[in-house]
């Protein structure tokens, strides 16, 4: 039996200690995982990241795998840093839990909504109706209490009540004389409340993303948006992107309940929190919408997402569903009815339908592209006769991760670079650089190659020629295995007592990442013969998209040489969808009737990609 304790960087919390034991297949963050830390996996436990950094301190300190020596360095392991995914527990020992760094202020993007801009019809499909019913009072009268409650409604209301109802009824009836009020979603029963409430109808929408999950408090009567919420996917701890989640918990149930824990908790808090600061009672939220990618519409649901991530990567189901909190069961929310919208395919899910709804590019007479830069970008590309959509698996690099430095969009992360004859950072909240985040990322490369820094194959460039300044020259280090890298922020400048640099590696995840998104567009403007002059518009949609540089993006072609002003910033288009279908039901109506008339275009099988995907990995 060995013993492993947990010691946290926070002085003030007591070590946590979890005795085990020893075996081939145990590793420090199962051991962790098991004693509820949270030790985060951004590759999903592969070794193919830093995120799960940890510190022997004392006891026996195992031996450094490959996966170490690649992403910690010959110093770092000597001084004991080893990756918790890796490592075997060998016997006891004292790890310290994380890096000495902390990302706060985290840039979460919402999607604030306004009805009358949207142009909707209110009609939320939520209807309260306050009666005074009768308890049955003569024995020989054949009634029950629910007759009596049903009887006092419009004969069109469904008289099917779930059990769960059922069994509030008795208390309810005679709580106040028979004055209640009862709650209908499309004319099934979802809630009875004692008194009048019917003046109480609130609704929530969510958008679950890979990195992000953000909400908006509405009230359905108004549309007024009552409160905001979001923060990071707490999932991310299994995983950075998709493929790392679905391959955590691929046959393997236990490990798809605790993501699927992470993300019910999280939506309950968000629930209370927006209640809270709206002063109403999670009680009278009646409607939810929820929109997410395939894997993150599978885990909440609890549906095994093995097989989205094995060809042909098809989806459990795609329709549009709905079910009462209680059967999820989404505690937050007891009278609530949760909406799914539905999915296109594995890799196409209810998010894009959101973005779909929020943009009505199903409606534009002129050919539009749409595309959400994110974990797993989309591209949507089409007009009222018709759309095309191809999923584009950028990966997690343009959230930061499996970068040296990457961070995700916090104070202290480098959100923009450029290059004259020195080297000049802008870091988020004017902080200390403690790492780079996806926009500082694009920013960089884009001035690396203006500036000569970086060849357009990617290759860094130390100066031969005498082009650079002594400061950019000096900015040219090696790696520990005598590798280029470029210097951002010197030690001295930083946060974090190290250099701030980018790697050969780092430049290479960004290609892959941009090569994917911008394949996805050429592609569909191939298959439908949409030159260049004939595409009017190109959408960025998501959190992402919101924060980069267009002319960056268009340098090192993460988007099509366009004209500046052809490319527009649309925010978190799936969560101002997700609002839509929260208080449309034509809307909700009408996302069902896209999934199925668009066209899902699966690159990988198309004849022309790989060509298309080795153009698109150059910087030119």
């Amino acid at each position: 039996m060995a013993q492993l304790s947990f010691v946290s960087p926070d002085e003030e919390k007591p070590p946590r200690v979890k005795d085990i034991e020893p075996s081939g297949n145990i590793t420090i963050i199962k051991v962790g995982h098991a004693a509820g830390i949270d030790i985060s996996a951004t590759c999903g436990e592969r070794g193919r990241c830093r995120a799960c950094r940890v510190k022997i301190l004392s006891g026996q300190v195992p031996p450094p795998t490959m996966q170490d020596r690649i992403q910690l360095g010959e110093d770092e392991i000597r001084e004991n840093f080893r990756l918790a995914c890796q490592t075997q527990v060998i016997g006891d020992c004292t790890v310290l839990l994380a890096p000495p760094m902390k990302e706060s202020g985290h840039q979460i993007m919402g999607g604030d909504f306004e009805v009358e801009r949207a142009g909707l019809e209110l009609d939320s499909g939520i209807e309260k109706f306050f009666i005074n019913a009768n308890a049955p009072t003569e024995e020989n009268h054949q009634t029950s209490d629910t007759e009596e409650i049903l009887s006092c409604l419009p004969a069109e209301i469904d008289q099917h009540l779930q059990l769960s109802l059922l069994r509030k009824i008795p208390g309810i009836l005679r709580a106040e004389q028979g004055a209640l009020t009862i709650t209908t979603f499309n004319n099934r029963v979802i809630a009875i409340e004692p008194g009048n409430t019917a003046d109480k109808k609130y609704g929530m929408a969510f958008d679950i993303g890979t990195t992000s999950i953000v909400g908006n408090l509405l009230d359905l009567e108004t549309g007024e948006q009552l409160a905001s919420v979001g923060n990071i996917n707490p999932q991310a701890q299994y995983g950075g992107d998709l493929m790392s989640r679905i391959a955590y918990a691929m046959f393997d149930s236990k490990k798809l309940t605790a993501l699927r824990s992470k993300v019910l908790n999280s939506i309950t808090g968000f629930i209370r929190e927006a209640c809270d600061t709206s002063k109403i009672s999670p009680e009278h939220i009646h409607k939810i919408v929820i929109v997410g990618n395939t894997c993150m519409h599978h885990i909440f649901l609890g549906i095994d997402t093995t097989h989205v991530g094995l060809a042909p990567y098809a989806p459990v189901v795609r329709d549009a569903l709905s079910f009462h909190a209680s059967e999820l069961p989404l505690k937050g929310a007891p009278n609530a009815v949760v909406c799914f919208l539905p999915i296109v395919a594995g890799f196409v899910g209810a998010d894009t339908i959101g973005c779909i709804l929020a943009t009505r590019i199903y409606a534009s007479e002129e050919i539009r592209a749409l595309v959400d830069i994110g974990t797993n970008g989309e591209v949507v590309m089409g007009n009222r006769d018709g759309l095309m959509v191809c999923s584009a698996p950028a990966g997690p690099a343009l959230e930061g991760a499996q970068i040296r430095h990457g961070m995700r969009g916090a104070v202290g992360a480098i959100e923009r670079v450029s290059i004259d004859g020195d080297v000049h950072c802008v870091t988020i909240g004017n902080a200390p650089a403690i790492g780079i985040c996806g926009s500082g990322l694009v920013d960089a490369v884009a001035a690396m190659l203006s500036t000569g820094v970086l060849k357009s194959s990617g290759l860094l460039k130390a100066d031969g020629d005498g082009r650079h300044s002594a400061k950019i020259n000096e900015r040219f280090t090696k790696t520990e295995d005598n590798k280029e890298q470029f210097v951002l922020v010197w030690a001295d400048e930083s946060g974090r007592d190290e250099d701030i640099v980018l790697t050969q590696q780092d430049i290479r995840q960004l290609q892959l990442a941009k090569g994917a998104i911008v394949s996805g567009v050429m592609m569909l403007q191939k298959v439908m013969d949409v030159p260049d002059e004939k595409l009017k518009e190109v959408m960025l949609c998501g959190g992402f998209g919101n924060y980069i540089s267009t002319e960056s993006a268009v340098k090192i072609k993460l988007l099509p040489n366009l004209a500046l002003d052809t490319i527009t910033y649309l925010g978190n288009a799936a969560h101002l969808g997700s609002q839509m279908a929260l208080l449309s039901e034509m809307e909700r109506e009408r996302a069902q009737k896209i999934a199925r008339e668009v066209r899902h275009v699966a690159l990988a099988m198309h004849p022309d990609f790989q060509d298309i995907f080795v153009e698109a990995l150059k910087f030119d």
